[in-house]
């Protein structure tokens, strides 16, 4: 947290920008709950897979407040924002950052409506862009996160379930939006198409890396898919090690992307990122 304050606090600053724009509705209390607390390694990864892509860092200091670069990463943990609070209904958590679950506190009607308020504000964003890639890349992931809960909710029914089908899971409904982040930052940066897929796959990598660490250190969910295949395969420790060896795998490829990017500070910010065993998730 204080290696990246600086950009976690311009990124709290712009999506209070874009959420001040709806000030006026009987939304914005509601949507201020949604979106209080988090993370926002989305975003971050946005920002950062941008800086690495310029020739010359830009610099925290040179971004306007209008700087595409943050509208985007707004769009982006506003869709994070939505599909969360579809999840907990889903998964039924009452408990989200330390505090009630969106439904919870607005109720099942609001949550719903909220929720595809939030979509409108993120089609709003994906107007404003010059590049319609970026819109491009928002739908995209927005369809294959939708496609990964279905399949979540198929496999959950499934009590044999295999490690295929719980990383094709973790593919769509996670590192669909890491990627998402990636490329857009890489697209709006300008960079060219070997760096725009270098950057993709690196998200797209990243994320399933961060959902099988997640699912490691949190098993307190019966319901999830990976406790699912802890039963399955006994809840032997033999089973944690060689997922754990899976995350490694994962991160160490992400890894690999990057190292088809020139070298810079961004991109050192990106490779930390990877190292997923330094962070408290």
């Amino acid at each position: 947290m204080e290696l990246f304050s600086q950009y976690l606090l311009k990124i709290d600053e712009a999506l209070r920008r874009e959420l001040d724009l709806y000030s006026w509705s009987e939304f914005y209390a509601p949507l201020r709950y949604a979106c209080d607390g988090g993370k926002r390694i989305r975003p971050l990864i946005l920002l950062l897979s941008a800086e690495s892509i310029k020739t010359k860092a830009i610099g925290l200091v040179n971004v306007t407040e209008n700087d595409a670069a943050f509208m985007a990463a707004s769009a982006i943990e506003l869709l994070h924002t939505e599909s969360v609070i579809h999840d907990d209904i889903i998964d039924e958590e009452n408990i989200r950052r330390g505090k009630p679950s969106f439904h919870v506190k607005y109720g099942y009607n609001n949550s719903i409506l909220t929720a595809d308020f939030v979509l409108g504000i993120i089609l709003n964003i994906g107007s404003k862009m010059d590049d319609s890639r970026v819109s491009g890349e928002l739908s995209k992931a927005a369809i294959k996160m939708s496609e990964g809960e279905i399949m979540e909710i198929k496999f959950g029914k499934d009590r044999k379930i295999k490690e295929d089908d719980y990383i094709k899971v973790l593919e769509y409904k996670t590192a669909s939006l890491f990627e998402a982040s990636a490329k857009i930052g890489a697209i709006l940066s300008g960079g060219v198409e070997d760096e725009i897929h270098a950057m993709a796959a690196f998200g797209s990598l990243l994320g399933i890396a961060y959902q099988i660490h997640d699912d490691l250190m949190d098993w307190s969910n019966e319901d999830r898919l990976f406790n699912l295949l802890v039963k399955k395969n006994g809840q032997s420790r033999e089973f944690v090690e060689r997922m754990e060896g899976l995350y490694l795998s994962y991160s160490t490829k992400a890894k690999n992307e990057l190292r088809k990017i020139h070298d810079s500070t961004p991109k050192r910010h990106l490779e930390r990122l990877t190292d997923l065993a330094s962070l408290q998730l």
